[in-house]
């Protein structure tokens, strides 16, 4: 399955390391453009100021991780298409330009059913795109997990409770399905 992912899904720094976690361990195949990456590097601004070259960092090693999931704009594509956020249209470009699946993000009322089905994508909120490989891949998802919240806890010199850590990445399904 190939997943385009959305600066929103990009920006929380757990949920994100989870997403990559699931694409390194090939249980999918993300999909972004450098527009989506710099969107979520200027969403990181209101972190702070050195937040922007961190997050810039990051985005260097996706793109270092995942050659083939970087797509390049589509301005014709994007041309054609009627969203109701028209910042969004990048996303969608994306990917058809693909040949995604889906798009991984948090803003359904930025994507229409609709307007998705006509091009053959479906929306998935993180949760349930991330519950649903967890039920294909219980013990790999599980190492996933685990190893960002056994980094979690080795960045912040205290224990980090899994259900804690999901519930504020807004990941309450996952969390359930990992006992949680």
């Amino acid at each position: 399955m190939k997943a385009v992912l959305d600066a929103c899904v990009l920006y929380p720094t757990i949920l994100r390391e989870i997403l990559q976690g699931a694409a390194e361990a090939g249980l999918y195949q993300p999909v972004f453009s450098d527009r989506i990456l710099r969107e979520w590097v200027l969403a990181t601004a209101k972190l702070g100021p050195s937040a922007p070259a961190i997050a810039e960092g990051e985005a260097a090693v996706l793109r270092s991780l995942f050659p083939r999931a970087l797509i390049r704009e589509q301005p014709q594509i994007e041309a054609r298409l009627l969203l109701p956020d028209p910042n969004d249209r990048h996303v969608l470009a994306t990917a058809i330009a693909s040949g995604a699946d889906a798009i991984v993000t948090f803003n359904a009322q930025d994507f229409p059913g609709h307007a998705l089905s006509a091009e053959g994508i479906t929306r998935r909120d993180p949760d349930g795109f991330l519950w649903e490989l967890q039920s294909r891949h219980p013990e790999t998802m599980a190492g996933i997990v685990e190893a960002v919240r056994a980094k979690a806890e080795a960045i912040s010199g205290q224990p980090v409770p899994l259900k804690g850590l999901l519930k504020r990445a807004r990941l309450y399904r996952l969390a359930k399905a990992l006992g949680a």
